[in-house]
Protein backbone atom coordinates (compact mmCIF):
# COMPACT_ATOMS: atom_id res chain seq x y z
CA UNK A 1 0.00 0.00 0.00
CA UNK A 2 2.57 2.33 0.75
CA UNK A 3 4.57 1.66 -2.16
CA UNK A 4 1.25 2.49 -4.46
CA UNK A 5 0.78 5.43 -2.28
CA UNK A 6 4.57 6.62 -3.13
CA UNK A 7 3.55 5.91 -7.04
CA UNK A 8 0.53 7.51 -6.74
CA UNK A 9 2.04 10.88 -5.56
CA UNK A 10 4.98 10.68 -8.06
CA UNK A 11 2.50 10.04 -10.74
CA UNK A 12 0.49 13.26 -9.42
CA UNK A 13 4.23 15.72 -9.59
CA UNK A 14 5.05 15.20 -12.69
CA UNK A 15 4.03 18.15 -14.51
CA UNK A 16 3.07 17.63 -17.71
CA UNK A 17 3.94 14.28 -19.76
CA UNK A 18 3.60 14.04 -23.44
CA UNK A 19 0.64 12.06 -23.39
CA UNK A 20 -1.38 15.00 -21.95
CA UNK A 21 0.24 17.88 -24.17
CA UNK A 22 -1.21 15.70 -27.30
CA UNK A 23 -4.65 16.59 -25.43
CA UNK A 24 -3.59 20.03 -24.52
CA UNK A 25 -5.26 22.47 -23.83
CA UNK A 26 -8.36 20.83 -22.82
CA UNK A 27 -10.02 23.82 -20.86
CA UNK A 28 -9.29 27.86 -20.89
CA UNK A 29 -5.82 29.32 -20.42
CA UNK A 30 -5.22 32.18 -18.13
CA UNK A 31 -3.51 35.02 -20.66
CA UNK A 32 -1.92 37.13 -17.23
CA UNK A 33 -1.53 40.86 -17.74
CA UNK A 34 0.68 42.70 -15.34
CA UNK A 35 -0.97 45.94 -16.13
CA UNK A 36 -4.95 47.62 -15.37
CA UNK A 37 -7.47 46.97 -17.36
CA UNK A 38 -7.68 49.19 -20.26
CA UNK A 39 -4.19 50.19 -20.36
CA UNK A 40 -2.15 49.76 -23.93
CA UNK A 41 -0.83 46.00 -23.11
CA UNK A 42 -4.23 45.04 -21.84
CA UNK A 43 -5.65 46.36 -25.64
CA UNK A 44 -3.11 43.97 -27.23
CA UNK A 45 -3.73 41.17 -24.84
CA UNK A 46 -7.28 40.75 -25.32
CA UNK A 47 -6.95 41.01 -29.19
CA UNK A 48 -4.28 38.57 -29.29
CA UNK A 49 -6.18 36.50 -26.69
CA UNK A 50 -9.41 36.26 -29.05
CA UNK A 51 -7.66 35.54 -32.21
CA UNK A 52 -5.97 32.48 -30.38
CA UNK A 53 -8.84 31.17 -28.77
CA UNK A 54 -10.13 30.01 -31.96
CA UNK A 55 -6.67 28.19 -33.21
CA UNK A 56 -6.57 26.59 -29.76
CA UNK A 57 -10.19 25.69 -29.39
CA UNK A 58 -10.28 26.87 -25.31
CA UNK A 59 -11.06 30.46 -24.64
CA UNK A 60 -7.97 32.67 -23.20
CA UNK A 61 -8.79 34.61 -20.67
CA UNK A 62 -7.04 37.62 -20.15
CA UNK A 63 -6.49 37.90 -16.09
CA UNK A 64 -4.95 41.85 -15.30
CA UNK A 65 -2.70 41.35 -11.91
CA UNK A 66 -1.36 44.67 -11.52
CA UNK A 67 0.59 46.60 -9.24
CA UNK A 68 4.97 46.95 -8.73
CA UNK A 69 5.40 47.89 -12.32
CA UNK A 70 4.30 44.49 -13.50
CA UNK A 71 6.44 42.86 -11.11
CA UNK A 72 3.32 41.38 -9.37
CA UNK A 73 1.46 39.49 -12.54
CA UNK A 74 4.85 38.59 -13.68
CA UNK A 75 6.23 36.39 -10.25
CA UNK A 76 2.74 35.31 -10.27
CA UNK A 77 3.11 33.51 -13.97
CA UNK A 78 6.67 32.63 -12.70
CA UNK A 79 5.09 30.45 -9.88
CA UNK A 80 2.46 28.69 -11.67
CA UNK A 81 2.02 25.54 -12.55
CA UNK A 82 4.15 24.77 -15.77
CA UNK A 83 1.23 22.90 -17.93
CA UNK A 84 0.30 25.93 -20.23
CA UNK A 85 -2.64 26.82 -18.58
CA UNK A 86 -1.17 29.90 -17.26
CA UNK A 87 0.55 32.66 -19.65
CA UNK A 88 2.11 36.36 -19.11
CA UNK A 89 1.76 38.71 -21.78
CA UNK A 90 3.97 41.59 -21.15
CA UNK A 91 6.21 44.55 -22.59
CA UNK A 92 9.11 46.39 -22.53
CA UNK A 93 9.02 46.13 -18.25
CA UNK A 94 10.12 42.36 -18.63
CA UNK A 95 13.61 43.15 -19.69
CA UNK A 96 13.89 46.21 -17.63
CA UNK A 97 12.77 45.27 -14.63
CA UNK A 98 15.48 43.13 -14.28
CA UNK A 99 17.43 45.99 -13.41
CA UNK A 100 15.03 48.21 -12.01
CA UNK A 101 14.45 46.05 -9.35
CA UNK A 102 17.36 44.87 -7.21
CA UNK A 103 15.70 42.32 -5.04
CA UNK A 104 12.81 40.71 -7.95
CA UNK A 105 11.77 37.53 -7.05
CA UNK A 106 12.71 36.28 -10.19
CA UNK A 107 15.13 36.08 -12.93
CA UNK A 108 13.42 37.44 -16.25
CA UNK A 109 16.11 34.83 -18.21
CA UNK A 110 15.59 31.85 -16.53
CA UNK A 111 12.35 31.39 -14.85
CA UNK A 112 9.99 31.75 -18.23
CA UNK A 113 10.04 30.07 -21.49
CA UNK A 114 9.80 32.02 -24.48
CA UNK A 115 6.58 31.87 -26.55
CA UNK A 116 7.18 34.68 -29.05
CA UNK A 117 7.09 38.47 -29.71
CA UNK A 118 3.85 40.11 -30.61
CA UNK A 119 4.40 43.62 -31.73
CA UNK A 120 6.50 47.02 -31.47
CA UNK A 121 4.75 49.87 -30.39
CA UNK A 122 5.63 53.03 -31.14
CA UNK A 123 5.08 55.75 -28.30
CA UNK A 124 3.99 59.35 -28.44
CA UNK A 125 4.78 62.67 -26.20
CA UNK A 126 1.02 64.17 -25.22
CA UNK A 127 -0.05 67.43 -23.27
CA UNK A 128 -3.15 68.70 -21.63
CA UNK A 129 -4.98 70.35 -24.55
CA UNK A 130 -4.20 73.79 -22.91
CA UNK A 131 -0.34 73.41 -22.56
CA UNK A 132 0.93 76.33 -24.40
CA UNK A 133 3.69 74.47 -26.39
CA UNK A 134 2.37 73.86 -29.97
CA UNK A 135 5.63 72.26 -31.41
CA UNK A 136 8.50 69.47 -30.59
CA UNK A 137 10.96 72.31 -30.74
CA UNK A 138 8.54 74.53 -28.80
CA UNK A 139 7.85 72.02 -26.24
CA UNK A 140 11.22 71.36 -25.81
CA UNK A 141 11.99 75.62 -24.49
CA UNK A 142 9.05 75.28 -22.26
CA UNK A 143 10.62 72.31 -20.57
CA UNK A 144 13.54 73.38 -19.86
CA UNK A 145 12.28 76.93 -19.05
CA UNK A 146 9.86 75.66 -16.38
CA UNK A 147 11.69 72.32 -15.38
CA UNK A 148 10.37 70.90 -12.24
CA UNK A 149 6.91 73.44 -12.65
CA UNK A 150 6.36 70.88 -15.41
CA UNK A 151 4.53 67.93 -14.19
CA UNK A 152 4.88 64.50 -16.03
CA UNK A 153 2.10 61.51 -15.18
CA UNK A 154 3.05 57.89 -16.09
CA UNK A 155 1.55 54.16 -14.87
CA UNK A 156 3.75 53.44 -12.47
CA UNK A 157 7.79 52.75 -11.58
CA UNK A 158 8.76 50.16 -14.46
CA UNK A 159 6.30 50.83 -16.80
CA UNK A 160 6.43 52.05 -20.55
CA UNK A 161 5.41 55.76 -19.59
CA UNK A 162 8.10 56.02 -17.13
CA UNK A 163 10.96 54.30 -19.12
CA UNK A 164 9.80 57.09 -21.57
CA UNK A 165 10.02 60.01 -19.62
CA UNK A 166 13.06 58.64 -18.10
CA UNK A 167 14.78 59.01 -21.55
CA UNK A 168 13.15 62.35 -22.47
CA UNK A 169 14.24 63.81 -19.42
CA UNK A 170 17.81 62.80 -20.11
CA UNK A 171 17.81 63.80 -23.55
CA UNK A 172 16.57 67.68 -22.58
CA UNK A 173 18.87 67.66 -19.67
CA UNK A 174 16.11 69.22 -17.67
CA UNK A 175 14.15 67.03 -15.11
CA UNK A 176 10.09 67.11 -14.40
CA UNK A 177 7.87 66.60 -11.54
CA UNK A 178 7.18 62.98 -12.03
CA UNK A 179 3.73 61.64 -10.96
CA UNK A 180 3.21 57.91 -10.72
CA UNK A 181 -0.08 56.64 -11.28
CA UNK A 182 -1.86 53.40 -10.55
CA UNK A 183 -1.78 52.21 -14.16
CA UNK A 184 -2.04 54.37 -17.69
CA UNK A 185 -6.09 55.00 -17.13
CA UNK A 186 -5.98 56.87 -14.15
CA UNK A 187 -3.02 59.01 -15.65
CA UNK A 188 -4.49 59.21 -19.18
CA UNK A 189 -7.77 60.55 -17.29
CA UNK A 190 -5.98 63.26 -15.29
CA UNK A 191 -4.16 64.41 -18.34
CA UNK A 192 -7.68 64.51 -20.37
CA UNK A 193 -8.69 66.47 -17.30
CA UNK A 194 -5.46 68.82 -17.13
CA UNK A 195 -4.25 67.51 -13.93
CA UNK A 196 -0.84 66.75 -15.02
CA UNK A 197 0.78 68.44 -17.90
CA UNK A 198 2.33 65.56 -19.92
CA UNK A 199 2.58 61.92 -20.61
CA UNK A 200 4.20 59.73 -22.73
CA UNK A 201 2.95 56.42 -23.61
CA UNK A 202 2.30 54.19 -26.32
CA UNK A 203 0.38 54.57 -29.07
CA UNK A 204 -2.51 51.85 -28.85
CA UNK A 205 -3.60 54.17 -25.90
CA UNK A 206 -2.67 57.39 -27.00
CA UNK A 207 -3.82 57.32 -30.83
CA UNK A 208 -8.26 57.46 -29.90
CA UNK A 209 -7.48 60.45 -27.69
CA UNK A 210 -5.09 61.79 -30.00
CA UNK A 211 -7.56 61.67 -33.11
CA UNK A 212 -10.61 62.89 -30.67
CA UNK A 213 -9.01 66.04 -29.96
CA UNK A 214 -8.77 65.25 -26.38
CA UNK A 215 -5.06 65.92 -25.80
CA UNK A 216 -2.37 67.54 -27.65
CA UNK A 217 -0.01 65.40 -30.19
CA UNK A 218 3.59 66.68 -29.83
CA UNK A 219 5.69 63.59 -31.65
CA UNK A 220 6.47 60.07 -31.92
CA UNK A 221 9.33 58.55 -30.69
CA UNK A 222 10.49 55.84 -33.20
CA UNK A 223 12.99 56.89 -36.34
CA UNK A 224 10.21 56.81 -38.70
CA UNK A 225 6.53 58.49 -38.81
CA UNK A 226 3.05 56.50 -37.32
CA UNK A 227 0.80 55.58 -40.38
CA UNK A 228 -1.91 55.95 -37.72
CA UNK A 229 -0.72 59.48 -37.55
CA UNK A 230 0.83 60.26 -40.71
CA UNK A 231 1.07 64.39 -39.06
CA UNK A 232 2.80 63.47 -36.41
CA UNK A 233 6.61 64.41 -36.95
CA UNK A 234 9.44 61.93 -34.53
CA UNK A 235 11.52 63.94 -32.10
CA UNK A 236 14.46 63.10 -34.66
CA UNK A 237 12.95 65.33 -36.93
CA UNK A 238 12.93 67.88 -34.87
CA UNK A 239 16.52 67.54 -33.64
CA UNK A 240 15.78 66.03 -30.08
CA UNK A 241 18.66 63.11 -30.34
CA UNK A 242 18.88 60.01 -27.97
CA UNK A 243 15.45 59.95 -27.57
CA UNK A 244 13.67 56.85 -29.33
CA UNK A 245 12.02 54.01 -27.63
CA UNK A 246 9.08 51.39 -28.77
CA UNK A 247 7.26 49.34 -26.68
CA UNK A 248 7.41 45.57 -27.48
CA UNK A 249 5.40 43.27 -26.34
CA UNK A 250 5.90 39.09 -25.86
CA UNK A 251 4.17 36.06 -24.51
CA UNK A 252 5.72 33.55 -21.82
CA UNK A 253 5.00 30.67 -19.90
CA UNK A 254 6.56 29.59 -17.01
CA UNK A 255 9.95 27.72 -16.94
CA UNK A 256 9.54 23.66 -17.30
CA UNK A 257 6.36 24.03 -19.74
CA UNK A 258 7.22 21.19 -22.22
CA UNK A 259 8.45 22.07 -25.90
CA UNK A 260 5.24 20.26 -26.86
CA UNK A 261 2.71 22.97 -24.97
CA UNK A 262 4.79 26.15 -26.06
CA UNK A 263 4.83 24.88 -29.81
CA UNK A 264 1.39 24.98 -29.30
CA UNK A 265 0.94 27.87 -27.81
CA UNK A 266 3.35 29.74 -30.62
CA UNK A 267 1.50 28.12 -33.39
CA UNK A 268 -1.80 29.87 -31.86
CA UNK A 269 0.35 33.60 -31.54
CA UNK A 270 1.71 32.87 -35.29
CA UNK A 271 -2.10 32.43 -36.78
CA UNK A 272 -2.90 35.57 -34.48
CA UNK A 273 -0.47 37.97 -35.70
CA UNK A 274 -1.86 36.88 -39.09
CA UNK A 275 -5.56 37.64 -38.41
CA UNK A 276 -6.83 40.07 -40.55
CA UNK A 277 -9.03 41.46 -37.83
CA UNK A 278 -5.78 41.58 -35.35
CA UNK A 279 -3.81 43.55 -38.20
CA UNK A 280 -6.80 45.91 -38.96
CA UNK A 281 -7.06 47.23 -35.57
CA UNK A 282 -3.39 47.10 -34.69
CA UNK A 283 -3.07 49.26 -37.71
CA UNK A 284 -5.87 51.72 -36.57
CA UNK A 285 -3.83 51.82 -32.79
CA UNK A 286 -0.74 52.34 -34.78
CA UNK A 287 1.29 49.59 -34.80
CA UNK A 288 1.67 46.07 -36.49
CA UNK A 289 2.35 42.57 -35.73
CA UNK A 290 6.02 41.41 -35.86
CA UNK A 291 7.62 39.26 -38.81
CA UNK A 292 7.62 35.69 -38.56
CA UNK A 293 10.29 35.25 -38.28
CA UNK A 294 10.65 37.44 -35.05
CA UNK A 295 7.36 35.66 -33.38
CA UNK A 296 9.27 32.15 -32.98
CA UNK A 297 10.58 31.28 -29.12
CA UNK A 298 14.24 31.09 -30.45
CA UNK A 299 14.37 34.78 -31.81
CA UNK A 300 12.07 36.20 -28.79
CA UNK A 301 14.91 34.69 -26.11
CA UNK A 302 17.52 36.19 -28.05
CA UNK A 303 15.99 39.83 -28.12
CA UNK A 304 14.75 39.89 -24.37
CA UNK A 305 18.54 38.95 -23.26
CA UNK A 306 19.79 41.48 -25.60
CA UNK A 307 17.11 44.12 -24.20
CA UNK A 308 18.21 43.43 -20.80
CA UNK A 309 21.71 44.39 -21.74
CA UNK A 310 20.84 47.62 -23.63
CA UNK A 311 18.98 48.87 -20.36
CA UNK A 312 20.70 47.71 -17.69
CA UNK A 313 23.46 50.53 -17.92
CA UNK A 314 20.55 52.88 -18.53
CA UNK A 315 18.60 52.55 -15.79
CA UNK A 316 22.06 52.22 -13.91
CA UNK A 317 23.72 55.57 -15.10
CA UNK A 318 20.20 56.91 -14.07
CA UNK A 319 20.32 55.59 -10.62
CA UNK A 320 16.51 55.09 -10.40
CA UNK A 321 15.03 51.94 -9.24
CA UNK A 322 11.86 50.66 -8.13
CA UNK A 323 13.04 49.05 -4.46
Amino acid sequence: MVVLACAALAALAIPFSPARAQTYPDRPITMVVPFAAGGPTDTVARLIAESMSKTLGQQVVVENVGGAGGTRGAGQVAKAAPDGYTILLHHIGQATSATLYRKLPYNVLTDFVEIGLVTDVPMTVIGKKDLPPTTITELVSYVKENKEKVIYGNAGVGSASHLCGMLLMSALASPMTTVPYQGTGPAMNDLVGGQIDLMCDQSTNTTGQIKAGKVKAYGVTTPTRVKSLPDLPTFGESGVKNFEVAVWHGAYAPKGTSPEVVAKLNNALRVALQDPKVIARFADLGTEPVSQDRASPEAHKAFLEAEVAKWKPIIEQAGIYAD
